[in-house]
């Protein structure tokens, strides 16, 4: 019983801890989907664009106890890296977080490209992701990025999400073949630079911004579901304890009502 309390005591404290650390987070999450917004709508977003090199950058947690938040991020990734496997195409893996890289590296180790941990260790600002996005491009090579996180939706609701970032060929491919890719060909370019190399910039700044929502969105969903789980957790302690007390009432009072007839039946059997 006293083991119980103290595993209750945990929960408890971890879930005012996760309470606080959302509520520093989902201010940040919610500002920082004005960032990519409008490259979605200049640039389009094709999931479904068919490409040779795909990427698919899987984000997860690096500490546990908060559902299945990391399992369902790492069964997104796998059914990418099938769908978009063939003979003329390459699928890698580049991961974020510890609980994917303990899922994926034991049957796709070969498939894996940069593994990255710690990412949350300090506050996460634009700064620190736009490095990580920055080292992400120069290790890898891609027509596609395919970022898989956990868009949050409240502390008990998150929304697996696949954002797409396409490679400035490909959207220069797909423009060239009628494809319709966001409001880009509405807009003049002026000055000296050629639309590639202005895409080129677009292209990077875009996974800079996604990624930048798309770690904080996953961050407030870990913690969400973090405060779910020891909700429930402490709720269960509480049921355990009451079937413990109950079991130790009811067995001391047995031993009192046993130990109450032994001296009766001793006292009856002085006077007999």
């Amino acid at each position: 019983m006293k083991s119980v309390k103290n595993i209750q005591k945990i929960t408890k404290a971890m879930k005012m801890v996760a309470a606080s650390k959302l509520r520093a987070i989902q201010t940040k999450a919610e500002n920082s989907r004005g960032l990519w917004q409008p490259f979605t709508a200049l640039l389009g977003d094709l999931p479904s664009a068919d490409v040779k090199k795909n990427v698919v950058v899987t984000i997860s947690s690096d500490k546990g106890l908060c559902g299945g938040i990391n399992s369902t991020s790492v069964k997104i990734s796998k059914g990418l890296h099938k769908l978009n496997s063939g003979p003329e195409k390459e699928t890698k893996y580049v991961i974020l977080g510890e609980k994917a890289k303990a899922q994926l590296v034991r049957d796709s180790k070969k498939d894996i490209e940069l593994i990255i941990t710690e990412l949350q260790k300090n506050p996460l600002n634009y700064t620190q992701v736009s490095v990580l996005a920055d080292e992400i491009l120069k290790n890898v090579e891609y027509d596609a990025l395919r970022i898989v996180f956990n868009k949050f939706h409240s502390v008990v609701s998150f929304v697996p999400t696949v954002s797409t970032v396409l490679s400035p060929e490909i959207v220069e491919r797909e423009a060239e073949s009628g494809g319709k890719l966001g409001d880009l060909d509405s807009y003049e370019v002026e000055g000296g630079e050629t639309k590639g190399e202005i895409l080129q910039n677009l292209a990077e700044f875009q996974f800079s911004c996604v990624m930048f929502n798309a770690v904080l969105e996953n961050a407030c969903s870990e913690q969400g579901a973090r405060m779910s789980a020891m909700d429930s957790s402490s709720r269960n302690a509480g049921d355990m304890l009451d079937r413990l007390t109950l079991t130790y009432n009811r067995t001391r009072q047995a031993s009192i009502t046993t130990e109450l007839i032994e001296i009766i039946s001793g006292a009856s059997a002085l006077e007999g």
